[in-house]
């Protein structure tokens, strides 16, 4: 990974603060210079912010105009208690574009991020014409046989009463909150969070550690959180990959880690099958994040995988 000596808040480019549906949001933007390309929006994944893309905001920057937004209730946004999940993101997402860039995108996603992206193209195609995803965790591509399809369907309806009182324990001020500010110390993000993301210790920097433990001291981001647990994590049925690959038609990119522990790379092959469309890029020495841990190469294959289509359709015309 290239080292530089600039502090990541002055590698982000323009920010900006944003008033969404009453919400305060932040965002920023590289513009290219004299660039006609296309542009893209970057999508940070749970618990990370733009500033989670430092080392792919400039290099990018140089050949295509590019936007980075906080996702609210994460980095600098507001901090709120709203009814939290893919489909409130992509609301957030769609606004800002219809704002801010009125042209269609390449979204770029990380993790929960690449859910957002997946759903924001299938809900408003006119405004997305690439897909770039880094890591996908959407388990409704796994092959499960028949017999425990039958048996989860059985137990299901009397499994959810005993979750949902599970859900409500655990979110309930008195254990959430104290859990929280155990969790949100720097040390702890460290040694528990960051290295199950990353492949590599190196990777782990201070200065990595600053921009996932700093937004956790924001005010009320303790309700913020909770409301996101509450709220239905994982997208509806209608947003799962195996709906919505099949139906696209626009190009698709999908990066994976090989030494990630948070979603089985044993997945990535799976979300192949269901778009001949999707290019699937795997990387040997990295974890959850490759656009932080392996930038070089990350952005060097998404810029080379742009120039590949859209050069093919110049040609055309």
């Amino acid at each position: 990974m290239a080292m530089t000596s600039i502090p990541w808040q002055q590698r982000l480019g323009n920010q900006r603060d944003w008033i969404w549906r009453g919400w305060q949001t932040r965002y920023t933007c590289v513009r290219s210079a004299g660039s006609s390309s296309t542009p893209l929006l970057l999508l940070h994944g749970f618990g990370g912010s733009i500033g989670h893309w430092r080392h792919n905001l400039p290099e990018l920057g140089q050949h295509h105009t590019v936007y980075a937004l906080d996702l609210l209730g994460f980095g600098a946004s507001e901090k709120v208690t709203a009814s939290f999940g893919v489909e409130l993101w992509v609301e957030q997402v769609y606004d800002f574009w219809r704002l801010f860039v009125k042209q269609p995108v390449i979204l770029v996603g990380n993790s929960i991020g690449s859910l957002v992206a997946l759903a924001a193209a299938a809900t408003h195609p006119e405004m997305v014409s690439g897909i770039v995803m880094l890591n996908l965790p959407d388990a409704s591509v796994l092959e499960v046989p028949l017999r425990i399809k039958q048996a989860i369907a059985l137990l299901n309806p009397l499994s959810r009463p005993a979750l949902a009182l599970t859900k409500w324990v655990a979110t309930s001020p008195l254990i959430f909150d104290g859990l929280f500010w155990l969790v949100r110390h720097p040390q702890a993000i460290r040694l528990f969070w960051a290295r199950q993301a990353y492949a590599g210790k190196a990777a782990v920097t201070d200065e990595l550690v600053d921009i996932f433990s700093t937004p956790a001291y924001d005010r009320n981001a303790v309700k913020a959180l909770r409301a996101m647990v509450r709220s239905t994590a994982q997208p509806s049925r209608d947003y799962a990959a195996k709906v919505v690959l099949p139906t696209l038609t626009i190009p698709m990119l999908l990066f994976w880690g090989l030494k990630d522990t948070m979603v089985p790379p044993q997945l990535a092959k799976l979300f192949v099958k269901y778009n001949p469309n999707l290019k699937l890029v795997e990387i040997e020495d990295a974890g959850h994040c490759p656009h932080d841990e392996c930038p070089e190469i990350v952005n060097q294959e998404i810029l080379n995988w742009i120039n590949s289509w859209t050069e093919g359709q110049r040609n055309e015309f």
